[in-house]
């Protein structure tokens, strides 16, 4: 199936407060969990860069996940950070953990440190017109030899199989929301397109595979590849 683009930013607030009241707590957790399966024998503190951090989930559940850290979300959706400063303001354990800027890749000013000792992406790739934008952001931002690890929905092989993951994962989610589900899908990249797009941004040595039945993740150090 030919993939279908979608909008970069999702900045309907319907859609921000529909993905922000959703339960992701099932492929939220799995990510923390394949993040520290890959990275294993690392203790990882410091900073850490969430690219299209979304209202920051992922950010948050990293940070209480990984204490010795400090999280900067990055994510070009006012109406998402906007969510996400509410969420924040319910967690007073990561005062000071977790930070939430608005940015749009691949403009950096607005990311607060040169450079991290980890980064993190979930769901940013399929929005991305120039999927390259996400694999130099990580080579650009992350100090040698940082943790990379980027989750994203996988392509499936046709329409029927796209609206049968939908019915099966956004059951008694708003409407709205499974829209934006399905569409995600049909914008996302193949295994066989993000190996390419890593071969071509000298990440060809990262580990890349699917991690479900509609994810993909892929990892390493971009130490050298710069």
């Amino acid at each position: 199936m030919k993939r279908i683009p979608e909008p970069e930013l999702m900045e309907e607030e319907a859609q921000a407060r529909a993905y922000a009241g959703a339960d992701f707590r099932q492929p939220h957790n799995r990510f923390i969990e394949l993040f520290s399966e890959a990275f294993s024998d690392i203790a990882v503190e410091g900073y850490v860069l969430d690219l299209g951090c979304g209202p920051g989930d992922i950010a948050m559940r990293f940070a209480r996940s990984h204490t010795a850290c400090t999280v900067h979300g990055i994510d070009g959706s006012q109406a998402m950070l906007a969510c996400g400063e509410e969420l924040l303001a319910a967690a007073p354990d990561l005062v000071g953990r977790v930070e939430l800027h608005r940015g749009l890749l691949p403009d950096y000013s607005a990311i607060p440190r040169a450079g991290y000792d980890a980064v993190i992406s979930n769901s940013l790739l399929h929005h991305l017109a120039d999927a390259s934008i996400i694999w130099q952001a990580a080579k650009d931002l992350s100090l040698p030899p940082a943790p990379v690890f980027i989750m994203d929905l996988m392509r499936p092989q046709d329409g029927t199989e796209a609206r049968r993951l939908t019915e099966v994962y956004m059951a008694g989610e708003p409407e709205i929301l499974k829209r934006d589900f399905y569409n995600s899908l049909l914008a996302a990249y193949t295994l066989e397109e993000v190996c390419g797009q890593l071969e071509s941004a000298g990440l060809g040595h990262f580990h890349l595979e699917p991690v479900s039945d509609r994810h993909l993740a892929a990892w390493g150090s971009a130490a050298g590849a710069r």
